[in-house]
């Protein structure tokens, strides 16, 4: 090698140009990604890609160790980013360099790389944590459901904070790898393909894979004694179902409901187009709580879901979402009716096609069950506000939308619409003017002032004059009447799909 000999200016210059001129420019990652609802939620600087988590989980004693690995690329010169997390680190190494880490606030994980990094150059974060998730609170509650044999996350709009380090808002959505070592004779289900499992020294291990992006509060991780069902779909798709052995008198009802995941997907390919993911399925763990939630490929349902027997129209539901919601997530929290409105009306189509009531029928009872002056009218849908987030007007109104965006345009647009929708924005984000606008374009039909009069007015709307006039003829055909006395009868699927109003319960109460 011939070494080239420099004098100490030329030496101080040829340093200054090895140094990248964006490191001089280079600034901290935002410590939240600006959602109204959530500030604090997400990180600014990066966009994660893809997320490996190897995890050790021991149920006796709730302990957590886990290493993740998280591939990401920065959208900045950074000197400083941000991960969302609780647990204890004992290091973060950057591009294989340890990191400066420090904490703030109630979850943010703030990392100082050895060198600053370039805008647009891959990065590789490696945290290695430990800790008991049941004992992190954050704003007085905690995400992570103790069970008797072990533990679950799975919590909207967060989870992730509890067991693994991320950019946790749905607008940075990464692949997923997830590999969770348990003692022998308990089981870990996460989300997507059981890739494989593996016994040693009287541990089990299973491999997972989410293989299309998917939004942090969508991964989930339930430990526990499971019994484990398996099939395909007709297209060839793997179903895994899983149920708590201790789940008494909820197990049968559990497993009629569940059980029929792959017919009500394959239905709702009719209605939505082609399934998005690579597996799906269901679970139901040893929780006292009452709520259900899409949780990617493999929905988490709490045991009272069955309390009162099987019930489809909760399956019909969380499966809705792995279009609505999944596969389309929120651009921001606000926009969680083009997450809620869709699956609720999926349930009113169910009802349509089970002969148990229209969704027209639905809309009218629904609409005629609560009075001007019911508190149901001020909460808005299309901006509900984070107290409201998860309010049945979300869900009821949200679907009342669509319902009056199906009579206003016909049934030959509004399908091609819903079946048009996950496909134009697959594996990404959309906001609800986003979705106004598609149903504009797909229609031909001015639809912003309709939508914005059942999304974001604080008061009862008119009643439509054709469904109004329909309504009232039937009843009054059947009762001999006048029309203008007649209430809608309850359709016969309401109380099935009313019973799945606890899938909203998100509160902190149970938890």
């Amino acid at each position: 090698m011939h070494r080239r000999l420099l004098a100490p200016s030329a030496l101080a210059a040829s340093l200054l140009l090895a140094i990248p001129a964006s490191a001089a420019d280079s600034s901290p990652g935002a410590p939240g990604l600006g959602d109204p609802y959530y500030p604090a939620s997400g990180n600014g600087g990066y966009d994660v890609s893809h997320y490996d988590l190897r995890l050790k989980y021991q149920p006796k004693t709730d302990l957590l160790e886990g290493t993740a690995t998280i591939l990401a690329t920065a959208k900045q010169d950074l000197n400083r980013f941000n991960l969302d997390f609780g647990l204890k680190v004992s290091e973060v190494r950057v591009n294989g360099k340890k990191a400066k880490v420090a904490t703030s606030g109630d979850h943010e994980l703030e990392i100082t790389p050895a060198a600053p990094l370039q805008k647009g150059k891959a990065l590789s974060v490696v945290v290695r944590y430990a800790g008991k998730p049941s004992e992190l609170k954050i704003g007085g509650y905690t995400a992570w459901h103790r069970t008797p044999d072990g533990g679950v996350a799975a919590q909207e709009p967060d989870s992730a904070v509890w067991w693994f380090p991320s950019n946790d808002h749905p607008l940075d959505k990464a692949t997923y790898d997830v590999s969770v070592s348990v003692p022998d004779g308990t089981q870990a289900i996460s989300n997507g393909v059981l890739q494989s499992q593996s016994s040693k020294l009287g541990w089990t291990r299973y491999n997972w894979r989410s293989n299309k992006p998917q939004a942090s509060y969508l991964a989930t991780l339930a430990v526990g004694r499971f019994d484990i069902t398996t099939d395909r779909t007709a297209s060839g798709l793997p179903i895994l179902n899983a149920y708590s052995k201790d789940l008494g008198d909820n197990d049968g009802a559990a497993r009629a409901s569940i059980e029929r995941t792959g017919e009500v997907a394959d239905w709702l390919t009719e209605i939505f187009g082609p399934y998005p993911f690579n597996a799906l399925g269901g679970y139901v763990p040893n929780v006292t709580s009452g709520y259900a939630l899409e949780t990617q490929t493999r929905p988490f349902y709490s045991p009272r879901q069955f309390a009162n027997g099987a019930n489809i129209s909760v399956v019909v539901h969380e499966l809705a979402h792995q279009w609505y919601g999944d596969s389309v997530s929120v651009d921001g929290w606000k926009d969680i009716w083009v997450n809620e409105g869709f699956a609720r009306y999926s349930q009113w189509l169910w009802s349509e096609k089970e002969g148990e009531g229209t969704a027209q029928e639905l809309a009218d009872y629904v609409y005629a069950q609560h009075p001007a002056d019911d508190a149901f009218w001020t909460v808005k849908p299309g901006d509900p506000g984070p107290e409201k987030q998860f309010d049945i007007a979300v869900y009821d109104r949200g679907a009342l939308a669509l319902q009056e965006l199906r009579n206003e345009i016909g049934d030959e647009d509004f399908f091609q619409i819903l079946k048009g929708w996950p496909a134009e924005h697959a594996y990404g984000n959309a906001k609800v003017g986003d979705f106004v606008k598609y149903a504009e374009k797909v229609s031909g039909k001015p639809l912003a002032g309709l939508l914005d009069t059942w999304l974001y007015q604080p008061s009862k709307p008119g009643a439509p004059a054709a469904a109004k006039a329909r309504t009232a003829r039937s009843q009054a055909a059947e009762s001999g009447r006048p029309a203008q006395s007649v209430r809608p009868a309850q359709p016969k699927s309401w109380k099935k799909i009313a019973a799945t109003n606890t899938i909203h319960d998100h509160g902190h109460d149970d938890h």
